[in-house]
């Protein structure tokens, strides 16, 4: 491929965790500079560093609001944005019997409220022809038994993400990608025999990486998907349709 995202500006929030960074990894690839934000830089400076591509990174609590647009208003003193990928994610192991409220509204805070925080402080400075591109889970289609508040945040994200593309259309499309089971950190806490019968029903047979993720969201990024807007593209490896 070629460079089809230089001189383009990219937000990627949770960009210390392993979909953020590959996601950072195909931007780049493609040319595009890199605004990286995480609750934590450890590494990360590092990783953006070795990208080659020009990058700033900075601390972010997605879930605070005012912390946000801090964080945004900042990343514009390189001029608009024309890509926003809020990434940040909370996956919880919580049987709704060990619920509390304040478990669940941690998770929807982080979860959805983070994802609409981002998408918000970023508004008054979309370029034109912008793209943002949401991260769901199947768990939002499905449901997820003992991970209610995630897969209700996520299931809030995909009716989020139908709303912004109608509303900001034809400046910005608005599109979301829904993963399946990613072989990432955030699966440690899956029960290890639900995991393999799991994954053994998959058509794939396999758990994806964490790249095949993040080269749909380079696509929905890309000139190359200028007509689409209001989708979620499933990357599950047939998991949305096994029985």
């Amino acid at each position: 491929m070629g460079e089809t995202l230089r001189d383009r500006w990219a937000l990627i929030t949770g960009a210390n965790g392993e979909i953020g960074r590959a996601i950072a990894q195909a931007l780049a690839a493609e040319g595009a500079s890199l605004h990286l934000t995480d609750r934590s830089l450890a590494g990360l400076e590092d990783f953006a560093r070795d990208l080659n591509v020009p990058h700033t990174c900075q601390i972010h609590d997605a879930a605070d609001a005012e912390a946000t647009k801090r964080v945004v208003t900042a990343c514009t003193t390189h001029g608009a944005l024309h890509m926003v990928i809020p990434c940040v994610g909370l996956y919880q192991h919580l049987p709704i019997t060990d619920l509390t409220v304040e478990s669940w509204s941690t998770s929807i805070s982080v979860n959805l409220n983070g994802t609409f925080l981002t998408i918000h402080a970023a508004l008054p400075h979309l370029a034109e022809d912008s793209a943002i591109v949401t991260l769901t889970s199947v768990a939002g289609h499905r449901g997820s038994v003992d991970h209610t508040p995630y897969a209700a945040a996520k299931g809030g994200i995909l009716t989020l993400t139908r709303s912004l593309a109608q509303e900001l259309a034809p400046r910005t499309r608005v599109n979301a990608v829904s993963p399946g089971l990613i072989d990432t950190k955030m699966l440690q806490g899956m029960d290890p025999a639900r995991k393999t019968t799991t994954t053994a029903g998959l058509p794939m047979k396999r758990l994806g990486t964490a790249m095949e993720v993040a080269t749909v969201v380079r696509f929905l990024c890309s000139p190359e998907s200028s007509y689409i807007t209001g989708e979620t593209i499933h990357v599950n490896g047939g998991l949305y349709i096994a029985s």
